[in-house]
């Protein structure tokens, strides 16, 4: 039993569900436009059986005519690492946002222009995801070829055969072209224009849940200028129309809704005699402009799949596992190809005792003391709606958001040294910063007085609103805080470190803690007066960082560039130091760690590490071991733990502590996919426990104890255990 809920990019995550969708319309549209006519009168009729929706519904048609994209040489098929479909599923192992920026460019199609916009822009490089996907998929949008009037129109078969396949041209030509090998597809990439996608089609309900959505593709520059590109979109928009209530993308059974608005005046008029004949009221007049209201934002969609098939929602009804509740499955006969796993321990009868243990551990991890608790640790928490609501769309909160930020808006900026020009400025919070009021209070005059164990004590301290939303993003370096002055001291007192004054720390398989280097700032308030150096280290970190490293000194505004030393900046705290001046240095090392040379560290931390996700940690858990330097990870969950000590236990012999929650874990429950379990972002702590240096042999692979005896035969799925809720439906994430 595998999961991996918790490492996966959210936003991969939402691209699997959208293309899965995506692909299937397109298989469904081909399907009804080359049957007779009665299989539309067949899909009609079975959608005005459907229950009415109450939500007004919204055709949106969003015309683009600036941006197009451009596919690197690595999103061809073909010999070499290519971005294949399949991995953009999530057949493949997980993907970051990062690994599509060798494939995916922007570029302008505006007359004259065709520069290259950021390659690394974390949301932009999930939409060119959609340009890769469609591409690959075969039967996807049409390109230039094809006129929108091709696409399964209801009762015109000869141009829905051709979007089929079934014709002469079409996507048959297409197809025909990708046949003739990758030298030829190299070829004409590299000779064609960028793609452009002239009209995108989004069927919504009024809470701005996507239900349906379909792409208009252009292959040429030269098509990008022309008018809305809503011209004869009518049998096009009805296909879609259709699909979207029969299967809706978002959530729910299959509906229609009560009433029907849509945003282009010419389609309004079009589909005026096409939607009364789904038991649909079209309103009388089309929307006549549009655009988000304050606050708005398309709800989050959730990635729900089978354990086992990896079957969506919308194409199959998924249900918990009656007896732990925590494995998302198809119907019974996935359940038990689950419980009946070669090897047992691999099997779901092993793990169901085991998870529904994890399970019980999910109002303890919830009991956090903001105000805004029960809405970020529900199943159904809507995190964009969360940031939006608050104003936080920029700087280091677009790192935790899908929301593709508008033209103008301030980015994360990124380079080998993160965030030079803030750092030059003396304003560290300024990428903690949202849009209203300054969400960070001036540094306390006065160092804290005893060591914080909780959000509460620190929020107190620190001058900060149990309202404020700060604690995740500072869940980093306060975890860093909570080892150095709580766990450490309780596992190794040997080393007394406590009253060390400077601190050498490694952190292990570095990535997104790096990207949000500028809160470790934090440290410096929280600890004056040690000297510490955090050396970031890991070969997902970006090889021109590599061997970087600046300074951030408390005192004085001023700051210089060092190029053989590489950056210093000074930042003022606002305090004045008693026992001199401390300093945070940041070292960079774009390496795997087992492979990293330098002094000793006192310390190695690692964040939500996955040890059994990459091979990379059966090399640096034995460094580690022959270091024999204390090492705490945390884990986004209690079955991450367990899967981590197995994984020392094969690596060196040795094993991991008990995992305890992390107090100053993230408040935000992350999502999962085929479970229900709750996770979130540091929330267990552990350290590596060494295999004695003599004599110590191996261990087998360590596993808890289970709490109950391991059932014998899989749960009947009728039944559930007495006084256990029903889960409701909550954000997932999967492999």
């Amino acid at each position: 039993m595998e999961f991996v809920s918790g490492y996966r990019d959210e936003f991969l995550d939402f691209a699997a569900l959208l293309f899965g969708w995506f692909r299937k319309f397109v298989a469904e549209r081909g399907a009804v436009g080359t049957s007779p006519e009665g299989r539309w009168q067949q899909l009609e009729a079975q959608i005005r059986r459907l229950p009415q929706d109450p939500a007004l519904w919204v055709l949106h048609v969003l015309p683009n005519r600036s941006v197009g994209i451009s596919l690197g040489q690595g999103a061809e098929p073909g010999p070499g690492s290519g971005l294949g479909a399949a991995r953009l599923l999530g057949d493949e192992p997980p993907l970051h946002l990062r690994d599509l920026s060798a494939y995916v460019s922007f570029v302008s199609l505006e007359e004259g222009e065709e520069e290259e916009e950021e390659e690394e822009n974390g949301e932009e490089e999930g939409a060119g995801t959609k340009k890769v996907e469609t591409e690959e998929a075969g039967e996807a949008a049409p390109t230039s070829r094809e006129s929108p009037r091709e696409a399964n129109p209801p009762g015109e078969l000869e141009e829905a055969k051709q979007e089929a396949g079934g014709g002469k041209d079409g996507c048959q030509e297409d197809r025909a072209e990708d046949e003739a090998g990758p030298e030829r597809r190299k070829g004409r990439r590299s000779e064609a224009a960028p793609l452009h996608l002239s009209c995108l089609l989004l069927v919504t309900d009024e809470h701005g849940t996507i239900l349906g959505i379909d792409l208009l593709m252009d292959g040429a520059q030269g098509t990008a200028g022309r008018g809305s590109g809503t011209e004869n979109l009518a049998p096009r928009a009805y296909a879609l129309l259709c699909h979207s209530m029969a299967c809706p993308m978002g959530s729910g059974d299959p509906r229609k809704p009560r009433q029907l608005t849509v945003g282009d005046a010419q389609l309004h008029r079009e589909l005026e005699n096409l939607v009364p004949r789904l038991g649909v009221k079209l309103a009388k007049t089309p929307m006549r402009t549009w655009g988000p209201r304050p606050g708005f934002t398309f709800a989050s969609l959730r990635a729900r799949t089978c354990h086992v098939c990896h079957k969506h929602s919308f194409e199959v009804k998924l249900t918990p596992c009656p007896q732990c509740g925590a494995v998302l499955y198809c119907g019974e006969a996935c359940l038990r190809a689950d419980w009946k796993r070669c090897p047992d321990d691999v099997s779901h009868r092993f793990w169901c005792p085991r998870l529904a243990a994890f399970m019980e551990r999910a109002g303890e991890l919830a009991t956090l003391p903001f105000t805004y608790t029960a809405e970020v640790t529900s199943e159904t928490f809507n995190k964009e709606a969360f940031l939006a609501s608050r104003g936080l769309t920029r700087g280091y909160w677009t790192q935790l958001s899908m929301l593709i930020p508008g033209p103008g808006t301030p980015r994360h900026p990124r380079g080998p040294t993160p965030s030079l020009s803030l750092l030059l400025s003396g304003d560290p919070y300024q990428l903690l910063q949202g849009d209203g009021p300054a969400l960070m209070p001036p540094v306390p005059l006065d160092p804290p007085r005893s060591l914080f164990g909780s959000w509460q004590a620190y929020y107190m301290w620190r001058g900060l609103g149990l309202d404020s939303p700060m604690a995740v993003l500072l869940t980093y370096p306060l975890t860093v805080y909570y080892v150095i002055t709580h766990l450490v001291p309780q596992s190794f007192p040997e080393l007394n470190i406590q009253n060390k004054q400077s601190l050498k720390i490694h952190v292990v398989e570095a990535g997104k803690e790096f990207d949000l280097v500028m809160v470790f700032w934090e440290l410096l308030v929280l600890l004056p007066h040690v000297a510490l150096e955090l050396q970031f280290v890991g070969d997902g970190l970006p090889p021109e960082s590599d061997q970087q490293h600046f300074t951030l000194q408390r005192d004085g505004p001023e700051g210089s560039v060092r190029p053989s030393s590489g950056v210093s900046a000074r930042l003022s705290s606002g305090m004045k130091e008693k026992g001199g001046r401390r300093d945070l240095q940041i070292k960079v090392s774009s390496r795997p760690y087992h492979l990293l040379q330098g002094p000793k560290p006192d310390l190695v931390i690692g964040f939500n590490s996955g040890f059994g996700l990459k091979d990379t940690w059966l090399s640096s858990l034995p460094r580690l071991q022959s270091l024999r330097v204390p090492a705490f990870f945390t884990e986004s969950s209690e079955y991450g733990c367990v899967m981590d000590d197995q994984t020392m236990a094969v690596a060196t012999g040795g094993g991991t502590s008990p995992p305890q929650p992390n107090p100053f874990r993230s408040p935000f429950r992350l999502r999962a996919a085929d479970n229900c379990m709750p996770w979130y972002c540091n929330a267990f702590i552990f350290h590596l426990v060494y295999k004695p240096p003599q004599g110590g042999g191996t261990r087998p692979a360590p596993g808890p104890a289970p709490p109950a005896s391991t059932p014998a035969a899989p749960p009947d799925p009728a039944r559930r255990r007495r006084g256990e809720k029903k889960p409701g439906r909550g954000s997932r994430r999967r492999r």
